[in-house]
């Protein structure tokens, strides 16, 4: 009588679990990415949200808002307004996106907003952003921006001025910032 055993050596499960564990970086590594491009659809998607908000508000008032979030010092707000019941923020951090009311005194006749993008090499939609030297800025609105600012891993369109796109530099721009028309 043979005796025959049945059953797995042990390098043979070692190399089926080595095999699942690389197949299983390989997903999650995709997932990441997938998520970081959704990020900054929805970005893209938020932005213009607030910019057809904006162009209704002027319509209705023939000016724009001074700021889109409260904050000391605005006049005009569209958190809140019939236009936009809550404007949305930057969805990994929850920082306002950056605005700017340009104009003169009260009469606040153009914007600028932008939102940083977390992948830069985006550069045919961050190509498409209005960079542009800052402009006069509305009674109590925020600072205007230029558009070609960088955030070492932050996602403030307003810090100091980068590379314009399309660049591989470290400091290339993350920028994508919209005025009107």
């Amino acid at each position: 009588m043979q005796n025959v055993k049945k059953g797995f050596t042990l390098i043979e499960l070692l190399v089926v679990i080595a095999i699942i564990a690389l197949l299983s970086s390989i997903v999650i590594g995709s997932l990441s990415s997938a998520r970081v491009r959704a990020r900054d659809s929805a970005r893209i998607s938020q932005v213009r949200q607030i910019q057809y908000a904006l162009e209704l508000y002027y319509s209705t008032n023939g000016v724009y808002p001074t700021c889109l979030y409260p904050a000391t010092g605005c006049v005009t707000v569209l958190n809140g307004s019939t236009f936009m019941r809550a404007v949305p923020k930057d969805p990994l951090t929850n920082l306002n996106y950056s605005y700017a009311a340009n104009g003169s005194g009260a009469v606040c006749n153009s914007y600028h907003i932008g939102t940083s993008f977390e992948i830069k090499t985006n550069n045919k939609t961050l190509q498409t952003g209005n960079d542009a030297p800052p402009a006069a800025i509305c009674t109590g609105s925020p600072a205007d921006f230029s558009g070609l600012s960088y955030a070492a891993g932050g996602q403030l369109c307003n810090t100091t001025a980068g590379t314009a796109q399309p660049t591989n530099a470290a400091n290339g721009e993350t920028c994508f910032d919209l005025k009107p028309n």
